[in-house]
């Protein structure tokens, strides 16, 4: 079965106990929506302090949540970029050594990271700060690998560009060029259709051209690469006369040492971005995890808060996670309608596929607490 990428936080009324709530909708569900995969959600009992401050929190779960969502999102694709890159095929992500729909599932609360006893607003800031500084860590990574990736990409352009513009080093060979007190042979780019034209008329473009001396090295689509010999005194004027004609004369000295330079350039950009990429992959995947964490953690917060503001104190509320298929959503909305057993439903309703502003900011409004997670 194919991985489910959106899934339902949901947290419903107890109206006698959390056992009996969850005992009745495992029931209605198996019946009337057996193909929607259904499991608690292990939200803690955190620090509930005064009601002013949990409705000023809840003005900011929704834009904090939206952005630790972005930032798994960005670091996901970032991974599948580098996997990609490499033509490897990528393994499953995972958070703490379990795929990521696993932890969504079975998710605990890490005392140990996010002590339920501290104020919400201090785990909140707290997470989202940590994943904020994953984001600027990434950012800093990314652009060093992109960096080296241009810096290939602009060697490769060169190399594999039309005569016009393409480095032509590698196509020279020593025995191409003569170089002496009174001789220097130029190269020329011509157009793939005025060969016959040069070849006529390279010998009279000026003086003192060394005859038959022109020499087809390389030809692509569009042009041509000869090289010509002629005295040295000349050579400006017949880069003139060849110009006139329309042949392009390519500025060109031949380097042996600058040839192995460059070879030694590319080899080491190729080497260096093997290195970033598989540093940045391994980083994307620990990240990620990490990432994915914090956001669930701060999800279970989510529930927490918007529970309490929905349904009052002492918190009394069933947290569950759903996936249900789309032919399904429909289904089990009614479902849930029917759990809430609250004579308030009515006003909760609104036509179908409409969200309207409710607690959190922009909640899904129902008369229970809901809301989306895309995990890809």
């Amino acid at each position: 079965m194919a991985p489910t990428s959106r899934y339902w936080v949901v947290s419903l009324p107890v109206q006698t106990s959390q056992t009996v709530q969850w005992a009745l909708l495992q029931e209605a569900i198996s019946k009337n929506a057996f193909d929607t995969p259904l499991y608690r959600f292990n939200a803690p009992d955190l620090r509930v302090g005064t009601l002013d401050s949990l409705l000023s929190l809840s003005d900011d779960l929704v834009k904090s949540n939206n952005f630790i969502e972005s930032v798994s999102h960005k670091i996901r694709r970032q991974i599948e970029e580098l996997e990609r890159a490499s033509g490897a095929e990528g393994g499953a992500l995972t958070v703490d050594g379990v795929p990521v729909d696993t932890y969504l599932t079975r998710f605990v609360w890490d005392e140990a990271r996010y002590p339920t006893m501290s104020p919400l607003r201090e785990i909140v800031d707290n997470i989202h700060s940590q994943v904020a500084k994953i984001e600027d860590d990434m950012k800093v990574r990314a652009a060093e690998y992109n960096n080296v990736r241009s810096q290939l990409n602009a060697i490769n352009r060169k190399q594999s560009g039309s005569l016009a513009v393409r480095d032509v080093s590698n196509l020279v060979k020593p025995e191409d060029i003569i170089t002496s007190e009174h001789l220097v042979t130029l190269l020329a780019v011509v157009s793939k259709y005025s060969q016959k034209e040069w070849l006529s008329t390279y010998e009279t473009l000026t003086t003192f051209v060394v005859p038959r001396s022109s020499k087809k090295l390389y030809e692509d689509n569009e042009y041509a690469l000869y090289t010509v010999t002629l005295f040295s005194r000349v050579a400006d004027s017949f880069k003139t006369s060849a110009r006139d004609r329309g042949f392009q004369i390519r500025e060109f000295e031949f380097s042996p040492e600058a040839q192995e330079n460059r070879k030694e350039e590319l080899e080491k950009l190729i080497q260096d971005q093997e290195i970033i990429r598989s540093s940045l992959l391994q980083w994307c995947y620990a990240s990620y995890g990490e990432v994915f964490s914090s956001w669930m953690h701060f999800c279970a917060i989510r529930v927490f808060v918007e529970s309490i503001l929905r349904y009052g104190l002492p918190p009394s509320y069933l947290a569950t996670v759903l996936a249900p298929p789309g032919k399904s959503e429909k289904k089990v909305r009614s479902i849930l309608d029917q759990q809430c057993g609250n004579s308030n439903s009515a006003f909760w309703k609104v036509e179908d596929d409409a969200n309207v502003a409710g607690l959190g900011g922009e909640s899904e409004t129902y008369p229970y607490v809901s809301f989306t997670i895309n995990i890809f």
